[in-house]
C-alpha cells in the first residue's frame, strides 16, 4: 500500500523555497486492547457522554466546544469559528537557524515525519540534504499545524529529510526538581564501570533486532484462550529488595557474566612455523623418553638390590 501524505509544505529559508510532501513516519503498535464488555450477556459496551443536570444522553450533533477560562466557567466556540481560529496555519516551513546535529538534546525531541520533494523540489531537496549532512548541522524551524505553532528540527538521514517535531521548554521538567543524590567516585569504580561498557558496546543500533516480547506473550495466552484453555498466570517476577552492595565488587562480578549477546570468536590458526615445530618437537621427544628407559629401569633394580631380604617366618609343623 503506497504511503499518502498528509501535507503540502513549502521548506524555506532566504531566498531558498522547496516544496515538499509531510509524511507521518511512525505508528503505534504497542500493547495489546481489550474492549469493555457487558458481563451478564456478553456483549460490547458503547461510550456515551451524559449531561448531569437531566441525565439525558447528549447526542454528537449537540456538542459544541468550549473554553475554561475560570473555575467551572466556559465561553462557548461553535465550529465556524474554531475554523477561523486555525485560519492562520500556513502551509510553510520557515527555518530559522542552523546548529550542530547534536546541539538538540534528545529529551525535546517529539513526533517525528518525513519530508519528501514535490513537483519541481528534487534539486533543491537534495540540494539541502547534502549541506546539512556535509556541514554536520540541522535546521531550526516553525510549522504550524492543527491550530498549534512547533518549533521542529529538520535534519538528514540517509534517505532523505526528517521532521521531527521538538517539545517546548515548558513541556519538560527539570531533572533538577527530582533531587539526584551527589556521590563521590572513586577512579577504580570508574575504570571497572567503563570496561563494563566496553564488554556490552556495539557499533550501532538495530532496532529490527529486538522485538516486544511482552506483547508475543499476551497474545499466546489470548490464542490459548480462544482454543479453550485456561489462562496461566505468568511468573512472578521477584522484585529486589533495597540493599547496600560493595560497587566495586558488583561491577567486577558484571565483567566477569558473558554478554547477553555474544558471538563466538573464530580460533585464528596457528602459523605455520609453530605447526612445523610442534611436529618435529613430537619425534624428538618420543626418541628423548626411549634412550632415558634403559637408565631408569636400572636406577630401579639398584634400588632393589641394596634393599634387605625380608625376614621369613619360622614356625613348627603340626
Amino acid at each position: 500500500m503506497a504511503a499518502r501524505s498528509i501535507a503540502s509544505m513549502t521548506l524555506s529559508f532566504g531566498l531558498v523555497s522547496v516544496p515538499v510532501k509531510v509524511y507521518t513516519a511512525t505508528e503505534s503498535k504497542s500493547g495489546v486492547g481489550f474492549n469493555l464488555m457487558h458481563k451478564e450477556c456478553g456483549t460490547r459496551l458503547r461510550q456515551q457522554y451524559v449531561c448531569p443536570h437531566d441525565g439525558k444522553v447528549v447526542e454528537r450533533a449537540d456538542m459544541v466546544k468550549g473554553y475554561e477560562f475560570e473555575k467551572e466557567k466556559y465561553v462557548i466556540f461553535e465550529k465556524s469559528e474554531l475554523e477561523a481560529l486555525e485560519a492562520s496555519a500556513s502551509h510553510t516551513i520557515d527555518i530559522v537557524s542552523f546548529v550542530p546535529t547534536e546541539a538538540i538534546d534528545p529529551i525535546y525531541l517529539d513526533k517525528p515525519y518525513y519530508l519528501a520533494p514535490d513537483k519541481r523540489g528534487g534539486k533543491p531537496y537534495r540540494l539541502l540534504q547534502e549541506a546539512m549532512k556535509d556541514s554536520g548541522t540541522c535546521a531550526v524551524a516553525r510549522w504550524t499545524w492543527k491550530g498549534k505553532q512547533h518549533m521542529v528540527q529538520v535534519r538528514a538521514g540517509n534517505d532523505g529529510l526528517i521532521l521531527q517535531t521538538l517539545l517546548y521548554a515548558d513541556e519538560v521538567r527539570s531533572q533538577a526538581d527530582i533531587g539526584i543524590e551527589e556521590t563521590d567516585i572513586q577512579p577504580t569504580e570508574l575504570q571497572l564501570a567503563e570496561q563494563l561498557i566496553d564488554q556490552y558496546r556495539v557499533d550501532s543500533y538495530d532496532a529490527a533486532a529486538y522485538k516486544d516480547e511482552e506483547k508475543e506473550r499476551i497474545l499466546a495466552e489470548i490464542d490459548k484462550k480462544i482454543a479453550g484453555n485456561k489462562i496461566t498466570a505468568a511468573p512472578a517476577i521477584e522484585q529486589p529488595g533495597a540493599q547496600v552492595i560493595d560497587l566495586v565488587e558488583a561491577l567486577r562480578a558484571s565483567l566477569k557474566k558473558k554478554p547477553p549477546v555474544e558471538r563466538p570468536a573464530e580460533q585464528p590458526a596457528a602459523p605455520r612455523a609453530a605447526r612445523k615445530s610442534a611436529r618435529t618437537a613430537a619425534p624428538a621427544q618420543e626418541a628423548a623418553e626411549a634412550a632415558s628407559a634403559p637408565k631408569r629401569r636400572a636406577v630401579r633394580r639398584a634400588a632393589t638390590e641394596d634393599q634387605p631380604a625380608p625376614a621369613r617366618k619360622t614356625g613348627t609343623k603340626r
